[in-house]
C-alpha cells in the first residue's frame, strides 16, 4: 500500500460522512497517473501554489491601489487569510483540509489588477464579457504551463468557480470557502480603511457590532464559531440567522463608505481608463503579446478579444503601470 492509499484510508476512517474523499473524487479531465505520496486535492494545492498566476497576487490590489505602506492587503494576503480561515472550519468539522485549502487558494486566480475596478473596466470592453471566478478557472484550465493548465480535479475547479456570493458550491468544502472569503474580506478590509483614515472602529454600526464584536479579532471569532457550530453534523455549511444578518449588513455598510468611498477610489478611473487603452492597444496589435498568447489564437483559434483579455487580466498593477508608460508616455531624451 502507497503513502497515498494510507492517507485516502485514513480520510475515510477520521473525516465527517459528508466530507469530500480523495479517492471519491470525481478526476481530471486528462487522466493521470496518481502519485505515489500525496492525494489528487494535496497534488492540486501543489499545482495553484507554484503557479505562475499565484505568484502575481502578490502584486495585485485588494481594496486599495497601491497604497503607501507595508501592512496592506494584496489580493495574495487575503488569498492566504481565507485559506487560514476555512482550513480552521473544515478541521473542525472534519471536512477534506485539502480541497478546502486548494480551492481557497486557487479562489481568485483570475483577478485583474487594480481589484473590481479592473475587473469592471475590461467587463465592459470585452465582447464576451469578464468575471474574475470564470477567468480563475480559465486561467487552470487552459492559461498556466504555456495553455497546457493545470488539469485540476472537478472538485477544486468547481469550488473556485462557486466562491462568489451567487455560487452554490457541490461540496461542503467548496461551501466552507464561499463563507470565508466573506469573513475574511469584510473583517481584513475593515482593518485596512482603518488604517488608511477612511474609517474608525465607531463608526460601524452598533446594530451589527453588538452582535459581531467590537475589534476584528473578536468578529472573526465570532463568525468562525458561527459556522462551525451551526454546521456541525449537517449537510450543508450554516450560519446563525441573526449572526449572518449582521455579516450582510456589515459587508452593506462597506460597500456603501469604503468599496465605492471616493478617497479609497479617486484613483480608480485613472487605473480603467489606462486597462481599457491597453486592451484596445494589444486588439490591434496583437503580434506585441507573448507568444504563448499568440499561440492560443493561431494554433487553439480562441477569441482574439479573449485572450487580449486574458493577457491585460494577467497584468500586475506595476506591470500595467509600466507597460502603459512604454507605450504612451514620452521618455526623456
Amino acid at each position: 500500500m502507497t503513502i497515498r492509499e494510507e492517507m485516502e484510508e485514513r480520510e475515510a476512517q477520521l473525516l465527517s460522512p459528508f466530507a469530500s474523499l480523495s479517492r471519491n473524487s470525481q478526476g481530471r479531465d486528462v487522466e493521470e497517473e496518481p502519485c505515489d505520496i500525496r492525494t489528487i486535492y494535496q497534488r492540486d494545492r501543489d499545482r495553484i501554489l507554484h503557479c505562475k498566476a499565484f505568484r502575481r497576487l502578490k502584486h495585485k490590489t485588494q481594496v486599495f491601489l497601491a497604497p503607501h505602506g507595508d501592512h496592506y492587503r494584496t489580493r495574495l494576503t487575503h488569498t492566504l487569510e481565507v485559506a487560514q480561515i476555512a482550513r480552521t472550519i473544515s478541521k473542525a468539522l472534519f471536512l477534506n483540509e485539502d480541497l478546502t485549502e486548494a480551492i481557497a487558494l486557487g479562489h481568485d486566480l483570475g483577478h485583474t489588477p487594480f481589484g473590481h475596478a479592473g475587473e469592471e473596466a475590461l467587463d465592459q470592453v470585452c465582447p464576451e464579457g469578464f468575471a474574475h471566478y470564470r477567468q480563475s478557472v480559465r486561467i487552470v484550465e487552459v492559461l498556466e504551463r504555456d495553455g497546457a493548465g493545470l488539469n485540476l480535479s472537478k472538485e477544486v475547479r468547481d469550488g473556485i468557480l462557486n466562491h462568489r456570493t451567487s455560487g452554490h458550491p457541490s461540496t461542503l468544502e467548496g461551501q466552507v470557502v464561499r463563507l470565508s472569503d466573506k469573513i475574511a474580506y469584510i473583517n481584513h478590509d475593515i482593518d485596512d480603511a482603518i488604517r488608511a483614515g477612511i474609517l474608525r472602529e465607531d463608526m460601524l454600526p452598533t446594530e451589527y457590532t453588538t452582535v459581531l464584536g467590537n475589534t476584528v479579532r473578536t468578529r472573526l471569532d465570532t463568525l468562525i464559531h458561527c459556522v462551525i457550530e451551526e454546521s456541525r453534523g449537517k449537510p450543508s455549511i450554516c450560519m446563525d440567522s441573526q449572526i449572518e444578518a449582521a455579516m450582510t449588513g456589515l459587508r452593506n455598510y462597506m460597500f456603501e463608505h469604503v468599496y465605492t468611498n471616493s478617497a479609497a477610489k479617486r484613483e480608480d478611473g485613472k487605473a480603467q481608463q489606462m486597462l481599457q487603452m491597453l486592451y484596445r492597444y494589444y486588439e490591434k496589435k496583437i503580434e506585441e503579446m507573448p507568444p504563448e498568447f499568440l499561440n492560443l489564437i493561431w494554433i487553439r483559434r480562441e477569441s482574439q478579444s479573449r485572450v487580449v483579455c486574458d493577457y491585460v487580466s494577467g497584468m500586475t498593477d506595476n506591470f500595467a503601470i509600466r507597460t502603459f508608460e512604454q507605450l504612451y508616455v514620452p521618455q526623456r531624451w
